[in-house]
């Protein structure tokens, strides 16, 4: 019997995978259990309409980090902080810093978790990376001044 399993099955296969099973598997313990469904046509057509779905979702987000990459490219971002005489700032530029200061100044709004950057304790041009999508990262200059 071809079943269409809406959970993972241990020792049998993932969730949203077409198996051939045995009929009394399938009747006793996987219908009941609602581990599965039959896999009619109608339940067929419902999976591949889903993973088209899933498929048109990740295709969108990476177009969307493709485009922010290439917008984040020439960003050089300005940071004013209070600082010594001798240069080094009262306190270090975070992350949380960052992801701020660029979405007001260029109306981008990034994760502040999925910014690389270094601690910032001086004065300086620095540079950034910021990670859209799982292949996709951005650079951009940090700069730091008084």
């Amino acid at each position: 019997m071809k079943v269409i399993l809406l959970k993972d099955v241990k020792g049998k296969g993932k969730k949203d995978q077409i198996l051939d099973v045995p009929d009394g598997y399938a009747r006793n313990f996987l219908l009941p259990q609602k581990l599965a469904i039959p896999a009619d046509n109608k339940a067929q057509n419902d999976l591949r309409g889903k993973e088209d779905a899933r498929r048109f979702k990740i295709e969108e987000e990476r177009r969307a980090a493709t485009e922010t990459a290439a917008r984040l490219k020439d960003v050089k971002l300005v940071i004013h902080s209070q600082s010594s005489p001798d240069g080094r700032l009262y306190g270090a530029v975070t992350s949380k810093d960052v992801a701020a200061e660029l979405e007001k100044q260029t109306g981008i709004a990034v994760d502040r978790r999925k910014l690389e950057i270094e601690t910032i304790k001086t004065h300086g041009t620095y540079h950034a990376t910021v990670k859209l999508y799982t292949d996709i990262a951005a650079t951009f200059t940090v700069d730091v001044t008084a």
